[in-house]
């Protein structure tokens, strides 16, 4: 794999893991939801009318370019363990911003999963 093709590649996972902490951030702003018929629309206005969301929807468009063209170049049995870093960048997102917790079970699930990563990439 190339580097062009592995920049695609990690900038569409880049792109997919800040799109996740913008949709909690706009779901953290409405607060926790509860559906019925009678609230449907107004619930759904006030998600659809959150800017993190849009922004967050917006990240997810963009990421699903870059990872067409990355799938273009290589196979997607390469390809798609690689996502598995966007749960690096997530979970260090979410600590980070959100106060979330990152337990030394967790980390050392994110260390497993940065050597498989870079085990794949090689290959």
């Amino acid at each position: 794999m190339n580097i062009a093709t592995f920049s695609f590649i990690v900038s569409g996972v880049l792109l997919n893991a800040v799109a996740q902490l913008l949709l909690k951030a706009g779901a953290r702003n409405v607060g926790e939801i509860h559906l019925s018929l009678s609230n449907l629309f107004s619930v759904g206005w006030r998600v659809a009318s959150q800017l993190p969301i849009i922004g967050g929807l917006a990240c997810y468009v963009l990421s699903v370019v870059l990872w067409i063209i990355a799938l273009s170049r290589v196979d997607v049995s390469v390809a798609y363990p690689m996502l598995s870093l966007g749960y690096v960048v997530t979970a260090i997102g979410a600590w980070y911003l959100f106060g979330e917790a990152l337990s030394m079970q967790r980390l050392l699930a994110i260390f497993v999963i940065l050597i498989g990563v870079a085990w794949l990439a090689r290959t």
